[in-house]
C-alpha cells in the first residue's frame, strides 16, 4: 500500500513520480518493469521508491487506481435511486471508454487488461457486496464489455448491442 511519506510529498514531486509510473507500467508488462527506470525518471533514489511503496505491484496498483479514480464515471445515482436504466448504463460505459480512449493513460490500462490484469487481481469489492443481484450482473457486464471494447474498438458497437440487450433482460423488457 502506498505509503504516507509518498502521500505527503509535495504535488509537484508526487506527479512526477506518478509520471515515471504512468511511463514504466504502459510500456512494460508488470512482470518486466522494473525500479531503475522509475527512480531515474523521478530523479529519486532507489530507497525512496521503497519508502513510498512496498514494491513494483504496490506502485503498479496505486497508479492503477489514479488512472482509474481520474477516468471513472460512475453509477452510483441508479443505485441510490433503486432505479435501473439499461439506457444509463450503456451510457457510462460509452463515457467511460471515450474516457479511457482519450486520455493519457490509454496505454496503461490497455497493458492492465492484455497483460497485467491477471497478476494483480481486484482488491475492492465492498460496493459489489451492497449490490443487489441485478445491479451486481449489471456491474459485472460494464466491467465485460469496457473491456472488450478496449481491447478490440473495431467491435465496439457490437459489443455494447449485446450489452444493451443483456441489460434489457436483465430490466425484464426482453431482447430490444
Amino acid at each position: 500500500m502506498v505509503t504516507s511519506t509518498f502521500l505527503n510529498l509535495n504535488p509537484e514531486k508526487q506527479a512526477k513520480i506518478q509520471e515515471a509510473l504512468l511511463t514504466e507500467f504502459s510500456t512494460h508488462p508488470l512482470a518486466e518493469a522494473q525500479v531503475a527506470p522509475i527512480v531515474k525518471k523521478a530523479g529519486i533514489a532507489r530507497g525512496a521508491f521503497y519508502k513510498y511503496f512496498d514494491d513494483l505491484t504496490d506502485a503498479y496498483r496505486y497508479i492503477y487506481g489514479v488512472a482509474m479514480k481520474d477516468i471513472h464515471t460512475r453509477i452510483d445515482q441508479e443505485v441510490a435511486t433503486q432505479t435501473f436504466n439499461p439506457k444509463v448504463y450503456v451510457q457510462q460505459v460509452s463515457s467511460f471508454v471515450d474516457g479511457v480512449m482519450s486520455s493519457h493513460y490509454w496505454q496503461l490500462i490497455e497493458m492492465h487488461l492484455t497483460r497485467n490484469e491477471s497478476l494483480v487481481g481486484n482488491n475492492d469489492d465492498s460496493q459489489a457486496d451492497r449490490l443487489s443481484s441485478r445491479e451486481w450482473a449489471a456491474m459485472i457486464l460494464s466491467h465485460e464489455t469496457i473491456k472488450q471494447i478496449l481491447i478490440k474498438p473495431d467491435r465496439r458497437e457490437m459489443v455494447l448491442n449485446r450489452f444493451r440487450d443483456a441489460l434489457n433482460l436483465l430490466a425484464g423488457k426482453g431482447n430490444i
